[in-house]
């Protein structure tokens, strides 16, 4: 114990001589809380829409009344041709063109039927997939109401009809930021602790006192755990910085218990930080860790479950992210902060991190080469 301290004395004195690790500590919870949030909104808005309309009649004026005031398309041209529309898509001035031909009104009344052209710019297949979805819908919509609208009044009520309730459990108002805001805190956690942590060893090498401890009669596990000690600590002080932000800025309180939640942090920051150092008895100088952690952090946060449904995911891609530390993170997260999950409910998980951290941590003493 008595060397241990002593390690942790040096690494603290190390850390807080850098003040640019301080302010990242403590500026990159608020920063990261405020700006993605607001950004990362999977709700898709002002879609650039160019309408051809050739029939310029009631029916057609209302129906694009009725597209634009929906809030999520922008009329970005009305009239002129189709040639004209199509110029705009290609100078990416427009992201969906709706053509309305000649004698809309007219067959739709006489012969209960009219076709629409919807062209859609597939450069972003997001933006094209959900625009086109909701003008899809929003043309449903009128065409019902067009129906409701020919109907006799005496005849409507002998229409069957199906009524739907619905209820949104755990998020009720459909807050996209009540979705994101955990998620981004386990990739914020997960960022400090990995690249502090491999970064670490390996700036012994560089400046060359690792050559000093080496000649020292200090054990492999103690050094270590020297390393890995104030790293656990500032990830959690990141980590408590993050949950105060979420509650101030946007007002999410954790619905399970807090220890519980602490807890599975406390066996997370050791498994991703004993990922740090094992990358960091690898290399030999600071660039190559920083772009190995980039690597398998990029990996780590597109299959992470954040950004894209792991359920969505093909066999082999849903078999990889098992062994990603922060898949397990972000369920944890979300269990705990907006279901109020308790310990039985995050048993899988937390044993699954211990394993993480007793295999990643043994791993790096291993590797850990004690040789002046």
């Amino acid at each position: 114990m008595r060397t241990i301290r002593f390690l942790l004395q040096k690494e603290f004195k190390q850390i807080f001589r850098n003040k640019s690790i301080l302010a990242m500590i403590l500026m990159m919870p608020l920063i990261q809380l405020l700006i993605m949030p607001l950004a990362a909104d999977y709700e898709v808005k002002n879609i650039n829409l160019a309408v051809v309309d050739n029939d310029h009649s009631t029916y057609s004026q209302n129906l694009i009344t009725k597209i634009t005031a929906s809030g999520y398309f922008k009329l970005q041209s009305y009239g002129g041709s189709f040639k004209e529309a199509f110029h705009l898509i290609e100078s990416d001035k427009a992201d969906l063109i709706l053509e309305i031909s000649n004698g809309f009104e007219r067959n739709l009344v006489r012969e209960n039927e009219q076709k629409l052209f919807v062209a859609v710019n597939a450069i972003n297949g997001t933006k094209a997939g959900l625009g086109g979805a909701y003008l899809t819908n929003i043309i449903t919509n009128f065409n019902n109401d067009i129906r409701l609208e020919w109907l006799q009044p005496g005849k409507v009520n002998t229409i069957p009809q199906i009524e739907i309730t619905s209820t949104n459990w755990f998020n009720p108002m459909m807050n996209y930021k009540v979705f994101m805001v955990p998620g981004i805190l386990a990739i914020l956690v997960t960022m400090v602790g990995g690249f502090l942590s491999a970064l670490n060893i390996v700036k012994e090498k560089e400046v060359g006192t690792i050559e000093q401890i080496n000649v020292t009669p200090i054990k492999k596990h103690h050094f270590i755990l020297g390393k890995l000690i104030p790293f656990w600590i500032l990830g959690n002080v990141v980590f408590s910085i993050g949950l105060f932000v979420s509650w101030l800025i946007y007002g999410i309180v954790p619905l399970g218990n807090l220890l519980v939640l602490y807890s599975f942090i406390w066996v997370y920051l050791l498994a991703v930080l004993g990922f740090g150092l094992l990358v960091s008895t690898y290399t030999e100088t600071q660039q190559q860790a920083m772009f190995i952690m980039f690597f398998f952090m990029m990996i780590f946060i597109l299959m992470g479950g954040l950004f894209t449904s792991i359920d969505s995911m093909p066999a082999w891609a849903q078999t990889v992210t098992k062994f990603n530390p922060l898949r397990y993170l972000i369920e944890v997260m979300r269990m705990i902060i907006l279901k109020g999950s308790g310990w039985k409910d995050i048993s899988v998980h937390l044993m699954t991190m211990a394993l993480f951290a007793i295999v990643l941590n043994t791993w790096a003493v291993i590797n850990y080469k004690k040789t002046s």
